[in-house]
């Protein structure tokens, strides 16, 4: 294999390539597939069908807009000297951007551009950071990739803290990363197709650590734990039925006294209630007391009559009965003058000390 310096530019497979630098700096490589390879530390496994890794090519032939970072092979084996027969006679090794590099394989293509900063070779941490860094803050990973990407940091880093310090997470950030690594094939497999939530994947991740289940332990619990959220499910859905059906009826007063709302017991009880309703009428400022709906026998009996007017149950001059209405408990002015009329004097009496001292107590009260 020829030598090259870091302003090659390849543009074929033969060792005479010219060469053409591509950017003012040099650093901007574009090296063809056959002189490229991927790192064997790359926790992504999940790049996509073989049609949409097609379609992923086919736009980088078009234009590549972002280049893919790599590191000088010699760089690399320097730190995975024992990975040389599986990267093999290649120039660069990449950082990220493996998915692009499968892109252009499907599809035929014969180059990526690159930037090559064997900088970010300086040490296995570093280099693990730089491939992790990407895909973890822009969220490429599948949740078991990320599990596997935050283990090896921590391989690297030496502890879940440093990890988390790193990228600047709480603790725990690292630990339910972690727990997803202790999940069967199958249940990994779940996960990835978001089959089985993160929240009960991470539950179960921490029960087969602790308690060193298996595959058939594992989905044994999933199979229970489906069971248990259906159900838990069914009932939110009735309690949220019926909370709606509630939040749609009308209205019902609450009772304030012996299940009635307040006055109601003793207008129900009382035969008088009602006025003449003619505000321009003077003779309507008295109360209009009559009886209602009782035969003419009963009529008039323990009714005091009104002057002026037909007590109840006797005929007006058309023959009529006057019906009876109940006493005006909500018209204070009418009440007043009603009991004014009608109530003996002493009674009277006796009622006003009542409301004095009722109001004497709220006095008080308000105070």
């Amino acid at each position: 294999m020829a030598k090259h310096d870091e302003f090659d530019d390849f543009f074929g497979d033969e060792d005479d390539t010219p060469v053409v630098d591509t950017r003012a700096d040099g650093r901007l490589l574009r090296v063809p597939l056959s002189r490229l390879a991927p790192n064997l530390v790359n926790p992504r496994t999940d790049f996509g069908t073989e049609d949409e890794l097609i379609d992923l090519g086919k736009s980088l032939l078009r234009r590549q807009i972002q280049a893919c970072p790599a590191v000088s092979r010699g760089a690399y084996l320097k730190l995975w000297p024992d990975h040389v027969e599986q990267i093999g006679d290649v120039d660069y090794v990449l950082v990220t951007g493996e998915r692009r590099y499968r892109g252009a394989t499907a599809a035929g293509g014969p180059t990526l551009n690159c930037v090559v900063d064997d900088g970010l070779a300086k040490d296995r941490r570093t280099f693990m950071e730089a491939v992790v860094s990407e895909n973890v803050d822009r969220q490429n990973f599948n949740p078991i990739e990320e599990a596997y990407a935050v283990q090896s940091l921590v391989a690297e880093f030496g502890s879940n803290r440093a990890v988390a310090q790193h990228f600047e997470r709480v603790d725990g950030w690292v630990t339910q990363r972690i727990l997803l690594t202790h999940l069967a094939p199958e249940a990994q497999d779940l996960v990835r197709k978001k089959a089985m939530p993160l929240d009960a994947a991470r539950s179960l991740g921490k029960l087969a650590r602790d308690n060193e289940w298996g595959g058939t332990e594992q989905m044994a619990w999933w199979q229970d734990e489906q069971k248990q959220r259906t159900a838990a499910s069914a009932e939110r859905s009735v309690a949220k039925k019926a909370a709606k059906k509630a939040a749609g009826a009308p209205a019902v007063p609450k009772p304030l006294t012996g299940g009635l709302p307040a006055g109601a017991e003793q207008q129900k009880a009382d035969p008088f209630y009602g006025r003449k309703t003619d505000p321009a009428d003077p003779a309507s400022a008295e109360p209009d007391v009559t009886q209602q709906n009782l035969p003419a026998s009963e009529a008039g009996e323990g009714v005091p009559s009104v002057p002026g007017q037909a007590n109840p149950g006797e005929a007006t001059a058309g023959g009529e009965v006057q019906p009876r209405k109940l006493f005006p408990y909500e018209d204070g002015v009418d009440a007043a003058r009603f009991l004014i009329l009608k109530m003996p004097p002493d009674e009277f009496n006796k009622m006003l000390d009542v409301l004095n001292r009722h109001r004497e107590r709220q006095a008080v009260s308000a105070g």
